[in-house]
């Protein structure tokens, strides 16, 4: 199929990007002691985009061999010159740069594959029995495992010509738990890129039911926690949540364009000397099956470390090849596309704030009155960079001790103004945010990271 892609795009009359997209999924959910859903699904297929008379064309087809591929060509640049007429803003140029020319691996999946679906299902099922018989306050479980076996070839006509075999694991419990008419919800979601040994190496199933099972139940017992400003110390769920969510968004060069809170601020303080916020393809830190790892981008750019706050100025926009011909700068590796048939935009891969040099114990013991929050259960933030998320878990701090667990706390605010007030960092790390999608017009997988962070935030109660 390489040699044909490169036939085919070396008679392309413009710029011509060829992506072959060949997808095996798998997933199988258990709630209530039945299996809801298990499915097996192949998805093939080559999308075509071309850039001709400073507009983009794109086309896509599940036909693999050279009539269907030469046809999706003749459609994609049939549209872009059809756009071009229309088009106030033309394309000048795309950026050059070092295109990715080879073969690349992410992780190794051989042991996820050599196991069985049956295995697979049995493993779901378990968990949540083992879930749901925690406790008999617990009313309902669920678990879900999903697999996706990514393999691409990417060739374009200035010289990109990569194939890339790519694996996401993703493993999620989570419980319901009831009394006197009160319910509460909690869970856990581990994903990661590479194998069954790199899904399980920290959560393992036993210690992701038990986290939900006792999470579930003690917050029923747990008191509303209060609202106002407070100082707070971050788990490394919530910093990743915040890197991603309410700062990653704003700098995706697109948006920035479009009047992001970041736009126009390169070179500007947006954040405490001690906040150096990343976003990188492979993982340059912490363990190397982060569930957003990119070693090639779907342009055929190689997905290297973009440093876009470093000791608190922003330096860096995230970009594809359009967006850094227009900024002057080089591309970041970050144009992405969820399957054949949609178009590369720009997305984040593993987006993190580096760690620190504080210990949690001495984060705890320095604040007189505030909270330690755990987990995300839900949240949303925007391009102005404000943002509103739910917290799972809220333990009170008095006079340098962790006290009593509380529930229904969530944190909310400008999220430049919080890594402004950021004063401590922890010296761990952690990759959490693996599990589920990014949702940007399509789906992506992305993880984020970071080590406990103490900060003033506005946190909401009851």
């Amino acid at each position: 199929m390489r040699d044909l892609l490169k036939q085919i795009i070396g008679q392309a009359p413009d710029w011509t990007e060829l992506r072959l997209h060949d997808r095996r999924s798998l997933g199988v959910m258990a709630r209530k002691g039945v299996i809801e859903s298990a499915a097996s699904r192949r998805m093939r297929g080559v999308g075509v985009r071309v850039l001709a008379d400073g507009a983009w064309g794109f086309s896509a087809t599940a036909r693999l061999d050279r009539r269907g591929i030469e046809d999706a060509v003749v459609s994609a640049t049939a549209s872009a010159r059809r756009s071009s007429r229309a088009k106030t803003n033309r394309v000048e140029r795309l950026a050059e740069c070092r295109l990715a020319v080879g073969d690349f691996r992410t992780g190794d999946s051989s042991d996820a594959a050599a196991r069985s679906t049956e295995e697979k299902t049995a493993l779901v099922v378990d968990t949540e029995e083992r879930v749901r018989h925690s406790s008999p306050l617990i009313c309902s479980a669920m678990c879900r495992y999903t697999e996706i076996m990514d393999e691409k070839w990417i060739v374009t006509s200035d010289g990109a010509d990569a194939h890339v075999e790519d694996s996401k694991l993703e493993f999620l419990a989570s419980a319901v738990a009831e009394r006197d008419g009160e319910m509460t919800i909690g869970w856990k979601g581990n994903g990661v890129t590479g194998g069954w040994s790199d899904l399980f190496s920290v959560w393992t199933p036993e210690r992701v039911s038990e986290h939900v099972a006792r999470v579930t139940v003690d917050l029923l017992s747990a008191p509303y926690a209060p609202g106002g400003k407070k100082r707070v110390i971050l788990n490394p769920e919530l910093v990743a949540l915040l890197a991603h969510e309410a700062i990653g968004h704003t700098v995706e060069a697109d948006f920035v364009l479009a009047g992001s809170a970041a736009s126009g601020r390169i070179g500007q303080r947006v954040a405490s000397d001690l906040v150096t916020l990343v976003d990188t393809g492979p993982a340059s830190i912490g363990p190397p099956s982060a569930g957003g790892v990119v070693l090639v981008d779907d342009e055929g750019v190689p997905a290297g470390k973009t440093i876009i706050i470093q000791n608190g100025v922003l330096r860096s926009y995230l970009h594809d090849r359009e967006t850094a011909a227009i900024f002057g700068v080089e591309p970041t590796g970050n144009s992405r596309a969820w399957s054949y048939d949609d178009e590369p935009m720009i997305r984040m891969r593993n987006t993190y704030i580096e760690p620190g040099a504080d210990s949690l114990s001495d984060m705890i013991e320095s604040i007189e009155d505030g909270l330690l929050l755990q987990g995300a259960s839900s949240g949303q933030a925007d391009s102005n960079a404000e943002f509103m998320f739910g917290v799972q878990e809220a333990y009170e701090i008095k006079r340098g001790r962790l006290g009593r667990l509380m529930r229904g706390a969530s944190i909310s605010g400008d999220a430049f103004e919080v890594l402004s007030s950021i004063d401590m960092i922890g010296s761990d790390f952690e990759w959490a945010i693996g599990s589920g999608h990014c949702g940007k017009g399509q789906p992506a997988k992305v993880d984020g990271g970071g080590a406990h962070a103490r900060c003033s935030v506005v946190v909401g109660g009851r």
